[in-house]
């Protein structure tokens, strides 16, 4: 049966995908792994799917389709051969931006070409940004039509506080400064955590009370990068002024969204920049990088800055500190434009993929 015959029919019954978990753990614990767990809750209450979350090894035979929620350049993450119509999530492709940073070596060199080969047998590619998929175009040579711009959101439990004394719980378990700035995320090298610090000592100057909160399990887990952004604390004087945490819960996150005076996002690149929808959810003014997603998530919601100028983001964080107005300002564009992206609406649009694709 060819896939036209086979979308009709699927017409008169749900369409049956296969959800592939992520192999990697690194993949299940990021940002890919939020990504899977939470288009898997929505698409198993659509009527239109019926939705399996299943691991690679597992018979697909039953499926209509098969999705593969990520994408690894350097890992074997997808099947050389498919028996069934595939669908693939390629979040980004930040490590070719920044070659010298993410030197990949002949075995990485290798299993990109693998890769590389194996998506272009793949019907449809998904992204989360309009940056992302020119990267996609450019690096992974894939058919700029074949591929889907469908934007992320932040998860309902991301809101403001209703009063003052709503996380008042969390800050006393947390130990969270009465005052700070913060960043959620990994540390990689396109994250610009090392002019993050920068920034910070200078802020220091005239908010001499103001902390640095870090969320991220790549700011507690020993690496080479943790090292040096800690050895950098040290050498700027910031030790006892930076405090890092590590496996939240869902609620403290919103409680330490919620309490923080300004969230920043200084990145080179972002493939999207959930943190930063997440905060101004949480009602929390946002400064980030004027560059890749993270201008086509915020638009006019945040301020934006150049991350390779700590001069210029310092004016960036103080117009929001130094100015009430301006700070509220901010607060409402955010929590505005947040509205503008849900889960629902990626789930419905990943769903018109699974449709193009099945009748094609």
């Amino acid at each position: 049966m060819n896939l036209s015959a086979q979308a009709g029919n699927l017409t008169m019954k749900q369409l049956r995908v296969a959800l592939v978990n992520p192999p990697l753990t690194g993949h299940k614990l990021r940002g890919t792994g939020v990504y899977t767990d939470r288009l898997y809750d929505v698409l198993k209450i659509c009527k239109e799917v019926d939705v399996g979350l299943v691991d690679s090894k597992d018979n697909l035979g039953s499926f209509d389709l098969v999705h593969y929620p990520y994408f690894d350049p350097f890992f074997l993450t997808l099947p050389l051969f498919k028996n069934k119509p595939t669908v693939v999530t390629v979040h980004d492709l930040i490590p070719f931006r920044f070659p010298d940073q993410f030197q990949r070596g002949i075995k990485g060199e290798v299993k990109w070409q693998i890769q590389k080969t194996s998506l272009t047998s793949v019907q449809a590619v998904i992204t989360d940004s309009e940056s992302s998929k020119k990267d996609i175009v450019k690096y992974a040579n894939y058919p700029s039509d074949r591929i889907y711009v469908v934007y992320l959101g932040a998860g309902e439990e991301f809101k403001p506080a209703k009063s003052d004394t709503d996380f008042a719980e969390t800050r006393k378990k947390l130990a969270l400064p009465e005052k700070y700035l913060l960043y959620v995320g990994d540390i990689n090298y396109n994250k610009n955590i090392e002019g993050l610090l920068m920034v910070y000592k200078e802020i220091l100057k005239a908010i001499p009370d103001i902390h640095l909160v870090l969320v991220g399990s790549g700011f507690v887990n020993p690496s080479p990068q943790l090292a040096i952004i800690n050895n950098l604390i040290c050498s700027l004087g910031l030790a006892g002024r930076v405090k890092k945490y590590s496996n939240l819960k869902t609620k403290e996150l919103v409680s330490v969204y919620n309490l923080a005076e300004v969230y920043l996002q200084l990145s080179f690149a972002e493939g999207f920049g959930l943190p930063v929808l997440e905060a101004m959810s949480c009602a929390v003014p946002v400064v980030v990088a004027d560059n890749t997603s993270l201008k086509e998530i915020v638009g006019s919601a945040a301020v934006l800055v150049d991350p390779y100028s700590t001069e210029n983001i310092i004016k960036g964080i103080m117009s929001i500190l130094a100015d009430k107005n301006e700070r509220k300002r901010f607060i409402l564009a955010g929590l505005k434009r947040a509205k503008d992206f849900s889960w629902e609406k990626c789930a419905e649009e990943t769903v018109e993929v699974y449709k193009k694709v099945l009748s094609s």
